[in-house]
């Protein structure tokens, strides 16, 4: 059975992640991590923050915002448990999988504010809210698509993961730059501090840059996944695809640049992430396409039998 909630429910709950990954950022540009203290799920030991508080504020509203998807995600499961139970099994199962890492996420937002923002924690807490808005996209395609025209597995397919998977190290790199205070150990664009590979003025140079390269490597593997859908591809949903997350990554790309330019002032900082978890979005949606049509061709490949000739 197919369910025509389903999908719209999902994208929904993807959508409202994107704005949780967005707000979180805002969270960390404006240093309202600890707005509420060390406490957790109350703020500074009361439901309600003070009215003056802004940092608490924008703190209490990021774990309501956090309670919100969690309320859709018990509806997206529900729906998810009611249509596919028995038939499309796998859409449940990355439903089941949306659940479980918003689970995690949740407990690693605790576990960030009852130890004082540690950046390894920060960073795992953003990785995990990507994977959980991957895990949605994902079951809301695979309940939804249907193969215009399938394709069998070659160079392009290859790059399509590798680009994704690059986008998400970005994302995570960029998470610990944050998280390790370098956001300005590079004053300078594009260069850090003068220097390309600024290796010897210390670790914070040395992690700021090493997410620049990452960026950089991510444009050119975009630059050819582009390229390559273009000429490979006749799936327009594809190619359309490619072309968006290319044009993401140049506004996310020219956003950090700014953020460092303008001596990371937050707007600037909350619009880089939003832009990165779009491209993310985008990529990961590409690549469900591409598996899935990879997967019909498979699939078709492994149950047929050549006929009996008729003996004689």
């Amino acid at each position: 059975m197919q369910s025509r909630l389903f999908p719209r429910l999902a994208l929904v709950t993807a959508l409202f992640t994107v704005g949780l990954i967005v707000f979180g950022a805002v969270v960390r540009v404006t240093d309202s991590g600890l707005g509420c203290g060390n406490h957790w799920p109350l703020c500074n030991g009361t439901i309600f923050p003070p009215l003056d508080n802004l940092t608490a504020w924008i703190e209490w509203l990021h774990r309501l915002f956090a309670l919100l998807i969690g309320l859709l995600g018990l509806a997206t499961l529900g729906v998810a448990l009611r249509a596919y139970r028995k038939q499309n099994r796998t859409v449940l199962t990355f439903t089941v999988i949306a659940a479980v890492l918003f689970v995690v996420q949740s407990g690693l937002g605790a576990v960030v504010v009852l130890f004082d923002l540690p950046p390894t924690m920060v960073t795992l807490h953003l990785g995990t809210a990507m994977l959980l808005l991957a895990a949605l996209l994902v079951a809301a395609i695979i309940a939804t698509h249907k193969p215009r025209q399938t394709v069998q597995q070659d160079n392009f397919t290859t790059l399509a993961y590798i680009t994704t998977a690059l986008s998400l190290v970005i994302i995570l790199t960029g998470a610990l730059v944050r998280g390790s205070g370098a956001t300005l150990a590079c004053v300078d664009y594009p260069l850090c501090n003068g220097d390309i590979f600024p290796f010897d003025q210390g670790q914070l140079q040395a992690i700021h840059m090493t997410h620049r390269y990452a960026v950089a490597a991510l444009g050119i593997t975009l630059l050819l996944l582009a390229w390559s859908a273009t000429r490979t591809r006749q799936d327009g949903r594809v190619r359309t695809l490619a072309i968006l997350a290319l044009v993401m990554y140049l506004a996310q790309a020219g956003i950090g640049a700014m953020f460092v330019l303008t001596a990371a002032q937050p707007l600037w900082g909350a619009a880089h992430v939003g832009f990165a978890a779009a491209t993310w979005a985008l990529l990961v949606a590409l690549s469900a396409f591409e598996t899935l049509n990879n997967r019909i061709v498979i699939k078709s490949e492994s149950e047929w039998q050549p006929s009996t000739l008729p003996s004689r």
